[in-house]
C-alpha cells in the first residue's frame, strides 16, 4: 500500500501571502476597459463561461485527470488570455476578467485534485488577480476560499482559517449568499483540522443559514457556485465531525448527505465513502467500514483523482488494528489492484 505521491513541486503556503494581502487591501481595480484590434463581444464571453462550466462538471463527476478538466488550461492560455489583449468596454472587460478568473480557478482545482499543488497555486494566484481586475468581489471570495481549502488539505489549517475569514469578511455585504456560505464551510473544515470543535461549529452554523437563505430567496447567483447544496454541506460536515473524532455526529450528518447523486458527483460520492469508512472505524464498526471501503473501490474505476486515491489508501491504513482479518486483507488486495493502474498512468 506504500506508493509514490506524484506532484510537480512542493506546496508553499507562503506564496499566498502577497497576493492575498493585495486582494484584501484592494479587491477591485477601478477600470477594466482596454483598447485593442479585435473587438470582444457577447459570443466570446458566452464561450468562455461555457468552457469553464463544462470543465467544472467534468471535474466534479470524474476528477481532475479527465480530458475535459485537464484541457481547461489549454483553453485558458490559447483562448481566454488572448482576449484580454482585445478591444472592450469597462462592462465587457469586467465580465471577461471574471470569466478568465473562473477558468483559472477550475484549472487550479483540477491540478490540485491530481496532486500538482504548485501548479494549482499558480492558477489560484492568477485567478485572484483576474477577479481583482474584473472588480468581482464574488469571484474573488470564491477563489480565495479555494486557496484556503488547498492550504487545509496541505496541512496549514491556521493559514486556511485566516484566508477563509478574510474572504468572508471582505465580501459579506456584497457577495452572493451561497458563495459566503461556502467560505464559512471551508473555515469550519480548517478549524476541524485544528481540533477546535467550538470554532468549527460556529462557522458551520452561518454556512447552513446562508445556504438556507440562498435556497429560499433565489436571486442573481452565479451558476458556478450551484454545486454547493445542502447535501454537499452535509457531506463536508461528515468529514468535519470525523476530523474532530466525533463519529456518532458524523454519521448523523451523513443522513442529510444521502441525496447526493453518484452520476453527477461521482468523485464526491467516492470521497464520502472513504470518510464514512474511517468514521465507522473510529466507532469500532469494522463491518460498516468494510462495506463503504468496498463501495469506494467499486467507484474508483470511474474517477481520475489522486486525492480520492490517497483517501482510499488512508482507509486501508486506518484498518491496521484489524490487519489480520481476512476481510481486511481482501480489501487491501482489491485496493492495490484498483490503484496501481491509475498511479502508473499518472506517472506517464
Amino acid at each position: 500500500m506504500r506508493r509514490r505521491t506524484f506532484v510537480t513541486a512542493p506546496f508553499a503556503v507562503g506564496a499566498y501571502s502577497t497576493p492575498v494581502t493585495r486582494w484584501l487591501a484592494v479587491p477591485a481595480d477601478p477600470d477594466a476597459a482596454h483598447p485593442g484590434r479585435r473587438r470582444v463581444g457577447r459570443q466570446d464571453l458566452d464561450t468562455l463561461w461555457a468552457a469553464a462550466a463544462d470543465a467544472q462538471r467534468s471535474d466534479s463527476k470524474y476528477g481532475g485527470g479527465t480530458g475535459n478538466a485537464s484541457t481547461v488550461t489549454t483553453f485558458l492560455n490559447e483562448r481566454a488570455i488572448p482576449l484580454l489583449r482585445g478591444d472592450y468596454t469597462d462592462a465587457v472587460g469586467k465580465e471577461l476578467y471574471a470569466g478568465t478568473a473562473e477558468l483559472a480557478r477550475v484549472a487550479g482545482w483540477s491540478a490540485l485534485d491530481m496532486g500538482h499543488h504548485a501548479l494549482a497555486q499558480r492558477h489560484f494566484i492568477q485567478a485572484l488577480r483576474m477577479a481583482r481586475a474584473g472588480g468581482s468581489l464574488t469571484v474573488g471570495c470564491h477563489v480565495l476560499t479555494n486557496m484556503a481549502l488547498q492550504a487545509t488539505l496541505r496541512g496549514y489549517p491556521d493559514e486556511a482559517v485566516d484566508m477563509a475569514q478574510g474572504a468572508y469578511d471582505r465580501t459579506h455585504r456584497r457577495a452572493a449568499p451561497r458563495v459566503l456560505a461556502f467560505a464559512k464551510l471551508v473555515e469550519a473544515r480548517a478549524h476541524a483540522r485544528l481540533g477546535d470543535a467550538r470554532c468549527a461549529a460556529a462557522a458551520l452554523v452561518p454556512s447552513e443559514r446562508l445556504l438556507e437563505q440562498a435556497d429560499a430567496e433565489p436571486g442573481d447567483e452565479p451558476a458556478w457556485i450551484s454545486y454547493y447544496t445542502p447535501a454537499r454541506m452535509a457531506a463536508d460536515a461528515v468529514e468535519i465531525r470525523r476530523d474532530l473524532g466525533l463519529p456518532a455526529a458524523a454519521l448523523r450528518w451523513n443522513n442529510r448527505a444521502a441525496p447526493m447523486v453518484q452520476s453527477t458527483y461521482t468523485r464526491s460520492v467516492r470521497l464520502r465513502m472513504t470518510v464514512l469508512a474511517t468514521a465507522h472505524l473510529q466507532n469500532r464498526d469494522l463491518d460498516q467500514a468494510l462495506a463503504h471501503g468496498r463501495r469506494a473501490v467499486t467507484i474508483h474505476s470511474h474517477v481520475r483523482s489522486n486525492r480520492a486515491t490517497d483517501c482510499l489508501v488512508g482507509v486501508v491504513r486506518a484498518m491496521a488494528p484489524w490487519r489480520r482479518d481476512p476481510r481486511v486483507i481482501d480489501l487491501s488486495h482489491l485496493t492495490h489492484r484498483a490503484i496501481v493502474p491509475s498511479t502508473t498512468e499518472t506517472a506517464r
